[in-house]
């Protein structure tokens, strides 16, 4: 694995964990024990994967060993070929290693400049993302989506469960640029639209000094919007939480408890905050509202359908003329080439 995954290390970081876990005291700290937990979980599938796939390669060249030249060796073939892309994968999930690669997380899709067309441009990128999750086997819910005035989503908030989700979708945070014929427009003219992708880990464990005062926010109680379908609220039980000195706003609707959409709102909330101050303290961004102009010049990646197809990332520049695979969810490529480049 290049040097990111050392097998006999991981087998020891599993045994002082564990040590440590069957260690009484640690629970006198629950937000360190469960943390310690959570950590050793992973290691362990990730040593799982590593044995099962070096016991399928054993297995194989046993078997070759003991066929004939002429014997069919079509199942090794496919094993091989299986192979080769699970250990890639595995290579490059060796590499999120950051504080907070493991956890699951939320990730949100406002509009930018361009109204109806941005507005649009939004429900495309939510069902990119939902498509992606589906292919890797992610659960994911809604806890938010407002509707635009004439068409698409002027916000979405969807929870992403399973590891590494924030590890990989944080490569997917900035601005998104399209280029397209409008279907808007009468006369069939290009457009460009813009939409802010931020992605925030959800902390089970947010340490006590991250704190919410009761007059740093103001909270207002709406009835839940959509666009219709299983599972609507339609009760006066959607929550907004405004953070009033950063700015932050979460709004909760996923629950026909306005308790329960508070605790949601407010689990964010004490998120993006903890992550906040965390991202202060390593000096690699300023906040997590993303103050910057959605339009021109700020985007990480250009969606380009007309004059002609391609998806480019401004950053690794990694691109790919086969748009309708991005946009029907074919995006690893682009995160595992922000994953090698971060990493160097």
């Amino acid at each position: 694995m290049g040097g990111h995954f050392d097998l006999d290390n991981k087998k020891k970081d599993i045994k002082e964990l564990e040590s440590k876990i069957n260690n009484q005291d640690i629970w006198n700290n629950v937000d360190e024990a469960n943390k310690l937990v959570m950590k050793l979980s992973n290691i362990k599938k990730d040593v799982m994967i590593y044995d099962n796939m070096a016991t399928t390669i054993e297995d194989d060249i046993a078997l070759l060993d003991i066929l004939d030249d002429e014997e069919d060796t079509s199942s090794i073939e496919h094993d091989l070929n299986r192979l080769k892309n699970d250990i890639h994968e595995f290579e490059v999930k060796t590499l999120l290693n950051d504080e907070f690669d493991s956890y699951n997380c939320y990730l949100e899709i406002h509009p930018g400049a361009g109204g109806t067309e941005s507005c649009d441009w939004s429900s495309m990128l939510f069902r990119m993302y939902t498509m992606f999750l589906d292919k890797f086997g992610y659960k994911y819910e809604i806890v938010d989506s407002q509707a635009g005035d004439v068409a698409g989503l002027k916000s979405v908030m969807i929870h992403i469960i399973g590891p590494y989700a924030y590890g990989y979708l944080k490569s997917e945070i900035g601005v998104h640029r399209l280029v397209r014929i409008s279907p808007f427009d009468s006369n069939a003219r290009r457009h460009t639209s813009f939409a802010a992708v931020n992605v925030t880990p959800e902390i089970e464990n947010i340490p006590k000094d991250i704190e919410v005062k009761d007059e740093d926010i103001r909270i207002d109680i709406t009835r839940a919007s959509g666009n219709g379908g299983q599972g609507v609220n339609t009760t006066d039980s959607a929550v907004r939480i405004s953070h009033i000195p950063t700015g932050i706003v979460i709004y909760a609707q996923t629950e026909r408890s306005q308790i329960k959409n508070k605790e949601i709102a407010m689990k964010i909330l004490k998120s993006k905050l903890y992550q906040l101050e965390v991202q202060k303290r390593h000096d690699e961004i300023n906040s997590l509202k993303n103050d910057s102009a959605i339009d021109f010049g700020s985007q990480i990646r250009n969606y380009v359908l007309e004059p002609y197809t391609l998806v480019k990332d401004v950053r690794t520049n990694y691109q790919t003329t086969q748009v309708d695979k991005v946009l029907d969810g074919d995006i690893y490529p682009f995160i595992e080439s922000y994953i090698r480049m971060k990493r160097g």
